[in-house]
């Protein structure tokens, strides 16, 4: 078997290439096999490279969350480019200071033509694909719509090397101006794999895709799936808002492994009316990204009979490195630990001036 090191190399590795015609990912509306995801994200990469795109460039990434995001960023990987996540509902002038700072060179996006006229005004986009619709984009541009990515003969996947950059994550900028966070594909993958393990995925697994693509907990689903050959769920942000809705298709979908930040799971114990429906599928519950109460836990874990618990910890600019695994329902309101580090990973206690304690 050929050894996979870098996340361009996943939809091409011999375990999805064999899986075929089964299911890879859904977003309850379009629902694409492995060799339809894998020949979706050629099509766009053979765009990305006919508009210019070349190895190392940054590409930014501005969809909602849905299959054709997940097509996008594989996209930009197999053109050999560095994919950089947005915000898709953020205010105009905070994607324009991503770009910006990126220097991304092209864009994917389903934004009205009015905003990308504006993007590309205020940054150093040149190139645009609109892989929903055919927007008509202004002529002083490189760009490709819908009818014409479809058109578009797949392309070989580019090499890269295990260290190029891969993707740039950034903060919300809530407290300054957003800092990106520099994964190479090395550091991607390692997260990939240790996840791969940690909760032993493979290829009857079926992983809900709850976080968009700017924020890190995506690439549990983004590049663990398909390195274990798990099929993903990802849950449209209507659907989210309703926790009852949210509920129904846990269970319609047969979820196996969640990931989410307790909010989520809160609203579901309280507002999901999970009594309603089987949620015996779901055997991993993984949350992180803030404290869980242990009784809106408990509340939520009580509907779970066949599901272990991790909270898990890591700053974007490691994914993860922590866990505390949960084998039984918390019995008490005492703070659930973020455990200990992952194989790989090393742990300091360092005073306020960053000394080792």
């Amino acid at each position: 078997m050929t050894e996979i090191t870098t996340l361009s190399q996943l939809l091409d590795a011999e375990h999805t290439v064999a899986a075929g015609d089964a299911d890879a990912i859904t977003d309850g509306t379009t629902r694409l096999t492995w060799s339809e995801y894998r020949e979706r994200v050629a099509r766009l990469a053979g765009a990305l490279i006919e508009i210019g795109v070349e190895r190392g460039d940054r590409v930014g990434v501005h969809l909602l969350k849905s299959v054709d995001s997940f097509v996008a960023v594989h996209a930009v990987l197999r053109a050999g480019a560095a994919m950089v996540p947005l915000d898709a509902l953020a205010p105009t002038s905070h994607t324009i200071a991503v770009l910006g700072d990126a220097g991304a060179t092209a864009l994917i996006t389903g934004a009205p033509t009015a905003t990308i006229a504006e993007l590309v005004d205020a940054t150093p986009v040149g190139a645009v694909l609109t892989p929903l619709g055919d927007t008509d984009v202004a002529d002083t541009i490189v760009s490709r719509g819908a009818s014409a990515i479809a058109a578009t003969p797949p392309a070989d996947r580019v090499e890269v090397g295990a260290d190029d950059l891969a993707y740039l994550m950034y903060t919300s900028g809530s407290t300054g101006a957003p800092k990106g966070m520099a994964h190479t594909h090395r550091s991607g993958l390692a997260y990939a794999r240790f996840a791969a393990a940690t909760y032993d995925l493979g290829p009857s697994d079926r992983l809900a895709n709850i976080a968009p693509l700017h924020f890190d907990q995506s690439t549990f689903e983004l590049y663990a799936a398909p390195l274990a050959g798990s099929s993903v769920l990802v849950v449209p942000d209507g659907v989210l808002r309703f926790p009852a809705s949210l509920a129904k298709l846990i269970a319609e979908e047969h979820i196996t492994v969640w990931y989410s930040v307790p909010y989520v799971l809160d609203q579901l114990g309280r507002r999901g009316s999970l009594d309603a429906h089987d949620l015996g599928s779901v055997r991993w519950v993984l949350y992180g990204g803030e404290a869980f109460p242990p009784s809106s836990l408990a509340r939520v874990l009580a509907h779970l009979p066949n599901a272990r618990v991790s909270n898990v910890y890591g700053p974007a600019e490691v994914n993860q490195c922590t866990f505390f695994h949960l084998d039984e329902v918390p019995a008490t309101d005492d703070p659930i630990p973020i455990g200990r580090a992952w194989d790989g990973a090393r742990l300091r206690i360092v005073d306020e001036s960053g000394n080792a304690a």
